[in-house]
């Protein structure tokens, strides 16, 4: 998928798309020397990181509040927070265990001036109200419940970008949580599963 490509799916202003294309090169020299996201994705960005987040906003409109927990190298939080910067009512927070992410994630969103806000901690301690609570390539299932269950609870619904285990993932989980989800095929990659959850409630 070429940038261009990537607009018309989205329909992206161009002063977003002059965002994320700044966002691809900082992301690209940070993770010459830490390793953000694998280096053989890079040449994908705008399919593999940028469409796969982005396809979010069709699921959950925009004006929302996000939780993105295990932010990383910003998949999906920046993206989301680029595409919803100049919007009222929406704001990103990206949450990240690690300072380093942390720091690299705070020169992205001062740089690009983005409505984001980058706390360093354990996801599963951050008890925000939230429209929306995300995550990609953090945990399976069973342990990303956990994480997310503090916005869950407050009446967040979850968007988890998962791999094609996605359907095994949610029966291995159900042992452990009452779970009501649905999942939708990725639009970036017909493998990969989004999987909405509605509510989520530990058994026992």
């Amino acid at each position: 998928m070429t940038a261009d490509e990537f607009q018309r799916l989205t329909g992206a202003w161009p002063e977003r798309m002059a965002d994320l294309e700044r966002f691809r090169i900082m992301l690209t020299e940070a993770n010459a020397v830490m390793n953000l996201v694998g280096p053989d994705s890079l040449p994908d960005f705008w399919n593999r990181h940028a469409w796969d987040s982005a396809q979010l906003i069709d699921l959950a409109g925009f004006g929302k509040t996000w939780a993105d927990l295990g932010a990383g190298a910003g998949f999906p939080g920046v993206v989301l927070a680029v595409l919803a910067k100049g919007r009222p009512g929406s704001h990103v927070w990206l949450i990240d265990s690690l300072q380093k992410r942390c720091r690299f994630l705070q020169t992205v969103v001062d740089e690009l001036a983005l409505p984001a806000t980058v706390i360093w901690g354990r996801a599963e301690h951050q008890a925000l109200k939230v429209d929306i609570v995300t995550a990609r390539a953090v945990a399976p299932m069973e342990k990303l419940l956990g994480y997310a269950q503090p916005c869950l609870s407050r009446g967040a619904q979850g968007l988890f970008l998962k791999g094609e285990k996605a359907e095994l993932e949610l029966q291995e989980a159900s042992k452990v949580w009452q779970v009501e989800a649905d999942l939708t095929v990725s639009r970036s990659d017909p493998r990969g599963r989004i999987v909405t959850v509605r509510s989520a409630k530990r058994r026992g």
